[in-house]
């Protein structure tokens, strides 16, 4: 199996049934290789939020498949999304969302304790990462003193922490100044290849979108080019 994600026919209508009813994703097929990094390009309201959390096992199609690894996720319980989401995909948004109370350390450990990793191997992996986006020394600092490219720099940690094998990122520098942006951006795309994984990433910089291997522009709810 090659393909990292592979999402077939997949359509969502919100309001279904009801003169208010719209359509947001109408029929989307996309694939996505192992060790591929896509852009996911649209214009506001067509839909791109949506597939990511598709994707990404927060939200349930209408119809359609979404297969992460080889294995279809069509149908599974709460509990098995749950558990495949932990473990498969990491997710950044546009704003870091770190808890306040944790330091930048224990907010990249976190997501571990939950996936049962031991205390010592789970620090261990959260300074690598760290290290690895060049803020390890600011690891016993808290989200409110460090600067924006920072505490997103984290955010980039806690998604990675579990390992995942895909990587799903909504706007993950749309938050930040330009200058800010490109710098994070390039550590961002450093710290994805060098773990290897697959990743959609959506973004309206058409700078970055030209980063990756390939581009994918959605409108009205379809696949335009791929």
């Amino acid at each position: 199996m090659n393909n990292m994600l592979e999402i077939k026919g997949i359509t969502k209508t919100y309001n279904a049934g009801k003169p208010n009813q719209i359509e947001v994703l109408r029929g989307i097929d996309l694939t996505i290789a192992r060790g591929e990094v896509v852009a996911l390009t649209a214009p506001s309201g067509a839909g791109k939020s949506t597939l990511l959390h598709i994707a990404g096992l927060l939200d349930v199609p209408d119809a359609g498949t979404v297969t992460i690894a080889g294995q279809d996720m069509t149908g599974l319980g709460d509990r098995r999304r749950t558990a495949m989401r932990r473990a498969g995909v990491g997710f950044i948004y546009q704003f870091h969302h770190l808890l306040p109370e944790f330091t930048a350390l224990e907010n990249v450990v976190l997501p571990q304790l939950a996936n049962a990793v031991p205390v010592a191997e789970a620090e261990a992996r959260a300074m690598t990462l760290l290290d690895k986006v060049g803020i390890s020394r600011r690891a016993q600092h808290r989200p409110a003193e460090l600067s924006g490219g920072e505490q997103q720099r984290v955010a980039f940690c806690r998604a990675l922490a579990n390992g995942p094998g895909l990587l799903l990122a909504d706007e993950p520098t749309g938050n930040l100044d330009p200058e800010t942006s490109d710098l994070v951006f390039d550590v961002l795309m450093g710290l994805v290849r060098d773990e290897g994984l697959s990743a959609l990433i959506a973004t309206h910089n058409h700078e970055l979108a030209g980063k990756m291997d390939r581009v994918v522009k959605l409108n009205a709810g379809r696949v335009v080019s791929a």
